[in-house]
């Protein structure tokens, strides 16, 4: 009866826990596997190293400006407060990671994405002043429980040994869920919907400013111009573009 009761205790333990803790239970107890061949894979990295090694890589900067104005974002010179540096393009692997990282409840993800994010920067943008997030509007954290740009900036600060701020800019009205949305919706949705908080605090500084997942430029592009008129020297950083 004591082991019975004790058994319950426990199984009561675990609902209470919640999503991520029922997560991390299960990233314990049982073995996880690839979602993209099935093999053993680490929990925190969610691919085995052949998957990841697959995810095809980015050479060169994009440009924000560009990518949101429908031209092609490679190789531009016209903008160069719009540069977006990112180690991958979104395949299908890529979009496992940030599925997880986003959406899974599983934010440890993003500390083993630091050296990915930094492979992606120049030597010479690394000696930034700030690492700053792209913000989630309050609400959203709250029912997700993290901003995982927040955590991809945290990772990024630590491999690059920068200075990290947190919370410089804010969402100033809660926008939609940009992956449902289309190109000219993306860029009204954030249309005035990025403040910064202290411009004194970025005048003249080098700035990067982290996102997880670029893709009609529409929500870095806004980040970017508000950065641009508080005086910062701004660039952008995702985990993944899609082309």
């Amino acid at each position: 009866m004591a082991a019975l009761s004790g058994a319950v205790r426990a199984a009561r333990a675990l609902v209470a826990a919640g999503r991520s803790g029922a997560g991390a239970v299960r990233a314990f107890a049982l073995p996880q596997r690839c979602p993209g061949c099935g093999e053993p894979a680490p929990p925190e990295a969610v691919l085995c190293a052949a998957c990841r090694a697959r995810i095809p890589p980015l050479s060169s900067p994009l440009c924000a400006r560009c990518l949101l104005a429908g031209r092609a974002p490679e190789g531009c010179h016209r903008h160069p407060a719009f540069r977006v540096f990112a180690p991958w393009q979104l395949d299908d692997h890529a979009a496992a990671i940030v599925h997880a990282l986003k959406y899974g409840g599983r934010p440890g993800i993003a500390r083993g994405l630091g050296a990915a994010l930094a492979a992606a920067v120049p030597v010479s943008a690394r000696a930034t002043d700030l690492v700053l997030e792209v913000p989630l509007h309050p609400a959203r954290e709250r029912e997700r429980g993290y901003n995982q740009a927040a955590r991809l900036a945290d990772a990024l600060a630590a491999a690059i040994a920068a200075p990290r701020l947190a919370g410089a800019l804010a969402r100033t009205r809660r926008t939609r869920p940009q992956v449902s949305l289309g190109e000219q919706a993306r860029r009204a949705n954030v249309s005035g919907a990025f403040a910064v908080l202290d411009p004194g605090l970025l005048h003249g500084r080098r700035v990067l400013i982290v996102d997880d997942v670029m893709t009609t430029g529409a929500t870095l592009e806004a980040c970017l111009t508000q950065l641009a008129a508080a005086g910062a020297k701004a660039a952008g950083v995702a985990l993944a573009w899609t082309p």
